[in-house]
């Protein structure tokens, strides 16, 4: 290990993920499990809590690995759930290195005094979110020569979202517009918590600002800046009453909402 690897405040992670929303995930789930519980369960009061007894990723810098929900026995114990889950988005699950997307923060937790799941997507920035504006790329060329089966697990993945999409318009009496090819990254975060929801699961869905990211080009200044990129970014997938409200959706909750969390770092990478 050479000297400027050892020198990384946070050696556990890439050079590349030394700053921003990265480590400070990592930072807000390290420590005792107590303490982590109680910060989670401050995002998300009054709708859910998160106790020492439920399991979150990643584990602190102990174990750096993200969620992904069709893997991640901490987070969805039952094998078959986790099974339908990636039969559900790939058509041809195990090609080309196909993933179902990673979760900055997943965690099990209590909605309602019922067992649920709480999902977290975190930014640092007002960048992070302008740069998910464009669709899913299907591959080189806009997808000549792409394999067959990376074809059909991307048609596979926008029926999801359309799906998704036009469940949520029934359910909720709002229009929604969720798609593969626009602000992908927001509609299938969308997507997933509503099949969750369809396989017996309540969701939190939060959409977290790290505050104090000074490092970064325009960090977020406040609550407010926070909420209002969000709900910007939003616009056009679904009207703004959606977030920070509680839907019922097959019969169980689906709460998306709009989240700050201080966390501010000196000069080394540590807590300030």
């Amino acid at each position: 290990m050479t000297d400027d690897i050892i020198d990384l405040p946070f050696p556990q992670l890439n050079r590349n993920q030394q700053k921003g929303s990265k480590p400070r995930c990592h930072l807000l789930l390290s420590g005792a499990k107590a303490a982590v519980a109680r910060r989670l369960t401050t995002l998300i009061a009054p709708f859910g809590e998160v106790t020492a007894e439920n399991s979150w990723m990643p584990d602190g810098f102990t174990c750096c690995q993200e969620a992904q929900l069709t893997t991640a026995e901490r987070i969805i114990s039952d094998q078959h759930l986790r099974d339908s889950l990636l039969n559900w988005w790939l058509a041809v699950p195990g090609v080309s290195k196909p993933t179902t997307p990673n979760w900055d923060i997943a965690s099990t937790c209590k909605i309602d005094g019922e067992p649920g799941i709480l999902l977290i997507e975190a930014k640092a920035h007002d960048a992070e979110l302008r740069n998910e504006e464009r669709g899913k790329p299907l591959g080189k060329e806009d997808g000549k020569g792409v394999a067959t089966e990376t074809r059909r697990n991307h048609v596979s993945i926008g029926a999801c979202i359309q799906e998704a999409s036009l469940a949520l318009s029934g359910e909720t009496g709002l229009p929604w517009a969720l798609s593969r090819d626009w602000n992908y990254q927001m509609a299938n975060r969308f997507a997933w918590a509503w099949k969750l929801t369809e396989l017996g699961k309540p969701v939190i869905l939060v959409y977290l600002g790290f505050l104090g990211c000074e490092e970064m080009p325009i960090p977020i200044r406040n609550e407010q800046h926070w909420r209002e990129l969000v709900e910007d970014h939003s616009r056009t997938l679904f009207p703004r009453e959606v977030w920070n409200k509680s839907w019922t959706v097959h019969g169980h909750v689906l709460i998306p909402l709009i989240r700050v969390y201080d966390q501010r770092l000196d000069s080394r990478g540590i807590l300030s």
